[in-house]
């Protein structure tokens, strides 16, 4: 695009947000047209469309639990994650929508010609959807006859549900045969493992109280064993720790085992009657012997003689309870040694008899294990076979289609939703499309960068001719910049003479020059407007004056300035038209005549505004640009290829002309951004400030101070 901006970054040129924007403003008559059409286009085509129907059947589909699972297979469900996918398939083949098309005769109706091409044309009518997180899908069917579309969905729903019902009838018929034959065979190999336990039992003696449960015989044997182990540990036990009670007391006094009897548990009850009088005896003849009582005294004397006779008791007790201890621990090791000898005799029983009947107890367990399983298929088969009789169904039609009371299609909304969609989006893709394919001039840099020359003025579309409107006009503050930038541009005050032209016709010129001409006459210039566009002349219309006498008399008839130029409405304003058109326009400007009004109107005029022709084309600008003091090239915006701006330059430079400037006319602000801050003054006069309106009178009194000032 020609539109961007510089980044002073990286110093390339990079488009900016606000350069679209400015694109899409200016292209916005395209985009509206473009949107337009391709709306339109949808909403017709949509309105001839045939209007269909469509109708759905919402119906449960389940696996079917075929397969029966005996002898220990798993039995938890599961579930395939291809099988609805594999459904919507089996729907669509022939062998569900050829039945449909039989029963329903759509070859015949839609004129088909064959059931191949009667399926190709259901196939596109049909729609199969699953409705998410269920097990619940949709069949649908459009046509243009709303009550077949139903029938038809429903037709389908049928015959797949009639086809899934006599498949899985015949899935459990095969099944549960094949369930009688396995059930049969176990039966046999239970009965050949019951007689081959019984067999082992016989031949090796075995006492097996219950053959028909999974206890082992050998484990009340077992039991017992453990119980005599435990007998042996005990009574071990028992000999230790009476061991070692006999081998302290024999290394003790007997004063030491009275002393100690209680803290090696000797319950022995005549030493423990006896042996608390004895202290008691002891302890008093103590006493008494430290009360002064001497040794022979009667008392001390026969408490003595009680004290001896309890002494020989405990002593005579101790040897007692020696030899109770040394006879205990004789019985103890004696009853040991019995356990020990019967612990090993029923080892050796024990270990006899697992080798004996370890063949049979494996061929028990065996004959265990397989009635266990023939008793489960046995159970399985009779819950299966009193399922199967019951009314199954894999497929169930929850919602059946009724005849849609209203068009699915086509869908007027989103038709003219994605229209407009296409249509905005192709609109504005051209409109950029056609920006950069478009090489008119554009901006105010077009021009400068093309020509060299500075731009007096960018003059707004629809400008008014200001003669004919009030001296405040907005359209007028344009051309009062024209002319302030023309007094700065102008090399001296005897450079007065100005060609207006432009590169081709239609660009505004003529316009352009009355405008400006009026605008140095309101400034108090001495103006001479002179239209030498023999061609093409204007200035008589813009004026209003006939055309009978100008430029052309003047130069072939000889007459003087007075009588061709006439006076205009405008105070200091002359109007010098062109006059009748000649033969041979190219002789009568390049002549020593036409120099010589030249010069005249030089020193009689301030400002000699002469609205030249077209540069490109035509060889009288070429005349004047050279004759001139300074030329005003007006280029309209966005008409011409800027290639015609370097022909513009070319042409004048060729001829040694001076070019003051460029007017850019015709500028539409209101859809070109760029230039809204040129032409902001027209806001300026249409919308004053609060603070400046004024009375009526006084309001009347500035507008006459403002038209005098010009």
């Amino acid at each position: 695009m020609n539109a961007i901006s510089n980044n002073p970054a990286d110093g390339e040129p990079k488009a900016h947000f606000l350069d679209y924007w400015k694109v899409i403003r200016v292209r916005f008559p395209l985009i509206v047209l473009v949107f337009v059409l391709v709306v339109g286009t949808a909403s017709v085509l949509t309105s001839l469309m045939p209007r269909r129907y469509m109708s759905s059947v919402t119906m449960q589909i389940k696996e079917s639990d075929t397969a029966l699972r005996v002898f220990g297979q798993d039995t938890a469900e599961r579930f395939d994650p291809r099988f609805v996918t594999t459904q919507f398939e089996i729907i669509q083949r022939k062998e569900i929508l050829y039945p449909v098309i039989q029963s329903l005769q759509l070859d015949k109706k839609w004129q088909a010609g064959s059931m191949e091409l009667a399926y190709s044309m259901l196939r596109k009518r049909l729609d199969i959807r699953e409705l998410r997180n269920t097990e619940l899908i949709q069949i649908s069917v459009l046509d243009q006859d709303k009550t077949q579309a139903a029938d038809i969905a429903n037709a389908i729903a049928d015959e797949y549900q009639r086809r899934r019902i006599a498949e899985q009838q015949q899935w459990v018929n095969r099944s549960l045969v094949q369930l009688q034959d396995e059930v049969s065979k176990q039966r046999t190999k239970v009965e050949e493992l019951r007689e081959a336990a019984a067999r082992l039992r016989v031949e090796f003696g075995i006492n097996d109280l219950n053959p028909e449960s999974v206890e082992d015989p050998m484990q009340a044997r077992e039991r017992v064993l453990l119980s005599e182990e435990e007998q042996v540990n005990n009574e071990r036990l028992k000999v230790t720790v009476l061991r070692a009670k006999q081998d302290r007391v024999s290394r003790m006094t007997d004063d030491q085992i009275m002393r100690s009897i209680r803290a090696f548990d000797l319950e022995d009850p005549t030493i423990l009657q006896v042996l608390p009088s004895y202290q008691d005896a002891a302890s008093e003849e103590a006493k008494l012997l430290n009360s002064g009582l001497g040794a022979n005294h009667p008392m001390v004397k026969a408490l003595r003689a009680k004290k001896d006779v309890m002494e020989n008791q405990l002593h005579e007790q101790i040897q007692v309870l020696r030899k109770t201890l040394a006879d205990n621990l004789q019985i103890a090791e004696d009853q040991l040694l019995d356990l020990d000898s019967g612990l090993k005799n029923s080892r050796e029983l024990q270990q006899e008899s697992k080798t004996r009947s370890s063949s049979y107890f494996v061929a028990k367990n065996n004959y265990i294990q397989a009635k266990k399983l023939l008793e489960v298929a046995e159970m399985r088969l009779s819950t299966e076979t009193m399922q199967r009789t019951m009314p199954q169904s894999p497929v169930t039609i929850w919602e059946r289609a009724e005849p849609s009371q209203f068009p699915s299609r086509p869908r007027v909304a989103l038709n003219i939703a994605l229209a407009a969609v296409v249509g905005l989006v192709f609109g504005v893709g051209l409109a950029f499309f056609v920006e950069y394919l478009d090489t008119s001039v554009k901006t105010i840099e077009d021009v400068e960068a093309f020509l060299s020359a500075p731009v007096l003025a960018v003059i707004p579309k629809n400008i008014s001719i200001l003669m004919n409107v009030e001296p405040n006009h907005p359209d007028a503050e344009a051309y009062r910049i024209m002319r302030t930038n023309i007094e700065f541009n102008r090399k001296s005050q005897g450079t007065n003479t100005i060609a207006i032209t432009s590169g081709g016709p239609g660009e505004g010129k003529s316009t352009t020059a009355a405008n400006l001409a009026y605008t140095f006459a309101r400034g108090g210039y001495r103006t001479l407007l002179v239209d030498a566009d023999l061609h093409r002349p204007a200035q008589n219309k813009i004026f209003g004056v006939p055309n009978e006498s100008g430029l052309t008399e003047y130069l072939l008839s000889g007459r003087s300035l007075d009588q061709v130029v006439r006076e205009t409405s405008v105070e200091n304003l002359k109007l010098l038209s062109s006059g009748k058109r000649p033969e041979e326009a190219m002789g009568i400007l390049n002549s020593q005549r036409m120099m010589e009004f030249i010069e005249e109107a030089k020193g009689r005029f301030d400002i000699v505004m002469i609205d030249s022709p077209p540069i490109l084309g035509i060889s009288d600008a070429a005349v004047l640009a050279n004759a001139l003091d300074s030329v005003i090239i007006v280029v309209q915006h966005r008409h011409f290829p800027r290639a015609m701006l370097q022909r513009i330059k070319q042409a004048i430079s060729n001829v040694g002309g001076n070019i003051l400037g460029v007017v850019l006319n015709n500028v539409d602000a209101r859809h070109d951004q760029y230039y809204e801050y040129s032409v902001s003054y027209q806001d300026y006069y249409r919308k004053p400030r609060q603070a400046d309106q004024k009375p009526a009178a006084q309001r009347a009194v500035a507008a006459h101070q403002d038209s005098e000032s010009y």
